[in-house]
C-alpha cells in the first residue's frame, strides 16, 4: 500500500508530491517553491527526488531537497539555463539554485526504491526532458499512478511555446506512451487536480486517441 501526499507551491502553483510505502520507502517528486521547509514540517524524509523537468517552478528547492542527508535526485539530464528557462526568463531575475543529479533517466528506465518500482517514460514536447513515472498497483484492489509533470492535465496538456517546446513530439507522447497505459491509472499532475487516464481518453479535448 502507498500513501501520496502533495505540496503547491510558487507563484505557478506547482504541485510536488511524496510517495510512502508501508515499508518505509520515501520518495519525493519535483520540488516546487516551499516543498524542503514542507518536507521538514511533514517529517518525511525522502531516499531518492525524481524530477519530472528542469524547468524552474518544479526545481526552485531541487538543491534543498537533494542536499538533505541519503537523497539522491534523479532526472532526464543535469540542470542547464535553456531548460530551467532562467535565460527566457532573464529579465525576471530568475535565479535556480545548482543541483547535482546522481542518476540520469533515459526512456524505459526503471528507479527502485525499497518495495516502489517507478517506470520512466520520456515524453518530450513541454519541454525536451520531459519525464512521467508510472508506479504498477501496489497490492490487490489498488489502482496504478502516472506522475505526469507538465505533460498531461485534467482537460489539457503543457505548453508547448516554451524554448525547445514540440507540440507534436507533445501529442504522439501521450497517444503513444500515456494512452497506451490501463484507463483505471491515476494522474498526478504538476499543476491543477488529478485525473485518470481513461478520462483523459474520454474527454480531453486537445489529445483524442487515434482511431
Amino acid at each position: 500500500m502507498v500513501r501520496i501526499h502533495s505540496h503547491c507551491g510558487g507563484f505557478t502553483q506547482t504541485n510536488g508530491y511524496v510517495v510512502c510505502s508501508d515499508s518505509g520507502a520515501v520518495v519525493a517528486i519535483d520540488a516546487p517553491s516551499g516543498m524542503a521547509a514542507w518536507l521538514d514540517d511533514s517529517g518525511l524524509q525522502p531516499l531518492r527526488l525524481l524530477l519530472t523537468h528542469a524547468h524552474f517552478d518544479h526545481v526552485t528547492d531541487a538543491a534543498r531537497v537533494g542536499g538533505s542527508p541519503g537523497c539522491a535526485i534523479d532526472a532526464f539530464t543535469r540542470p542547464d539555463p535553456e531548460l530551467t528557462l532562467e535565460n527566457a526568463y532573464a529579465g525576471m531575475g530568475l535565479r535556480v539554485e545548482p543541483y547535482d543529479v546522481g542518476q540520469e533517466i533515459r526512456d524505459g528506465s526503471v528507479i527502485e526504491v525499497g518495495d516502489l518500482r517507478f517506470t520512466c517514460l520520456h515524453v518530450p514536447g513541454h519541454s525536451p526532458d520531459s519525464l512521467c513515472f508510472y508506479l504498477p498497483p501496489q497490492g490487490p484492489d489498488r489502482k496504478p499512478l502516472l506522475f505526469g509533470g507538465d505533460v498531461l492535465f485534467q482537460g489539457s496538456i503543457g505548453r508547448t511555446d516554451f524554448p525547445h517546446g514540440d507540440h507534436d513530439a507533445l501529442i504522439a507522447g501521450i497517444r503513444e506512451k500515456l494512452y497506451a497505459l490501463p484507463d483505471e491509472t491515476v494522474v498526478y499532475p504538476g499543476h491543477g487536480p488529478e485525473t485518470t487516464i481513461g478520462e483523459e481518453k474520454r474527454h480531453n479535448p486537445y489529445v483524442r486517441p487515434l482511431p
